[in-house]
């Protein structure tokens, strides 16, 4: 039986393994992919002009941290149930039942589908799988790519592409629909662009981020060149949609029209750009079906990407012996992530060893450094976090004190 079993060997689950490890827990972190490292794996851009971040080596480190600290890894091990019980929690996987005091999901986010016509076409794939292609398995997913959606994500791995080799000929956006109002629209696209913040990697984004205040995303959309800006030497076309994806056993190429700031499609500008391969950026979304499971209070909250389990500063949810950290409680960096797992490891450590008041200051500090790397993000996937963040923990709060937690299940 573990002190602590965690599922998501991501940055936020060895972070927080390496932290309770070093506390004197029993720890266990299991994953269903085949590597340690989560997202990280895939990560690789130039944070400044002499610094690099590189997942795979940031992975690598984590991994050998916890493994030296004598915490217990497991990949390929999926998780299908959770049970509460007397002890703490049982966690049915693949690789049989774990029996755990307390438990944290590190689960991480999911990309979001946007269904286009022709997106089954062998060659369209998401643009979180041709970053797992290029810098995890280092296979070039093709040599001419088109990317359909432009947001964060898009831009950061259209760049690491062109590091893989492969020309990106343009990132665009899906055409608009009930179900793409803010994907498919030029200044729904541009609001998100505005909202960047001042430290972005590029001029373009510094500078929309200073006129964001006084200018109205429809006044900018006006100006926004037909051709696009280029960012990486790749030009983000803003008024250009794609309508499908061309091709029969592979993919040939992309049909697009050009666009109103509205979305509406200008007549007569139909174009074919020719590509090998397409790549769709519809965004992440906290991956929290296992926090579903234990019965965690859920709230919308689109700055965080979607759905996540309501829970405080110190990662702890309305469920007894229950704690989640990284994406599943919103949409963020890796760093932070990774902070948000120190911070639950300390919490975790400091109940199951009995010392609360002696961990108060490191637990303290832990949480003070994840709101200094969200200060100091150099993109936020969405506005406003830091407030969407505060009305997560206020929400906590009001559950702690108004709600009995569930009912625990004991076998």
């Amino acid at each position: 039986m573990w002190n602590l079993l965690i599922i998501g060997a991501g940055p936020a689950g060895l972070n927080a393994a390496i932290a309770a490890a070093e506390e004197g827990l029993k720890v266990k972190v299991i994953d269903e992919f085949t590597k340690v490292g989560g997202r990280l794996l895939g990560q690789l851009h130039q944070e400044s002009k002499d610094n690099w971040w590189n997942g795979i080596e940031v992975a690598n480190r984590l991994h050998e941290q916890a493994v030296h600290l004598g915490v217990k890894i497991e990949c390929g091990v999926s998780v299908y149930d959770l049970e509460q019980a007397e002890f703490g929690w049982k966690a049915y996987t693949s690789q049989g039942m774990e029996k755990t005091d307390k438990l944290l999901l590190a689960t991480g986010a999911t990309e979001v589908p946007t269904p286009i016509p022709g997106w089954t076409i062998p060659g369209v794939m998401s643009i979180g799988a041709a970053q797992v292609m290029g810098n995890v398995h280092r296979v070039k997913p093709g040599n001419t790519c088109v990317i359909i959606g432009a947001n964060v994500l898009s831009i950061a791995i259209a760049n690491e592409l062109k590091l893989c080799g492969v020309n990106v000929k343009e990132i665009i956006i899906p055409q608009a629909n009930a179900n793409l109002s803010d994907n498919g629209t030029p200044e729904k696209v541009m609001e998100s662009f505005m909202r960047l913040t001042h430290m972005a990697p590029t001029i373009l984004l510094r500078q929309a981020g200073k006129f964001a205040t006084f200018i109205h995303p429809s006044f900018a959309v006006k100006f926004y060149p037909k051709n696009g800006i280029k960012l990486f030497d790749i030009p983000i076309k803003i008024k250009t949609a794609a309508t499908e994806i061309l091709g029969e056993s592979k993919v040939t190429g992309v049909k697009t029209v050009n666009v109103r700031p509205n979305g509406e499609i200008i007549p007569n500008t139909e174009k074919i750009t020719k590509a090998d391969f397409v790549c769709i950026a519809g965004g992440l979304a906290p991956l929290s079906e296992l926090a579903a499971l234990s019965g965690c209070v859920f709230k919308y909250v689109r700055e965080l990407g979607g759905h996540v389990p309501i829970h405080s500063e110190r990662m702890e949810t309305n469920v007894e012996n229950l704690f989640v950290a990284g994406n599943i409680t919103g949409v963020e960096n890796a760093k932070i992530a990774m902070a948000q797992g120190t911070v639950a490891g300390l919490t975790i450590a400091s109940e199951i060893n009995g010392n609360k008041l002696q961990m108060e200051s490191l637990i303290e500090k832990a949480v003070a450094a994840v709101r200094k790397e969200r200060d100091e993000a150099l993109i936020q996937f969405q506005p406003n976090i830091a407030e969407a963040r505060d009305l997560i923990y206020q929400e906590f709060e009001l559950e702690d004190r108004n709600m009995e937690r569930p009912k625990r299940s004991i076998s």
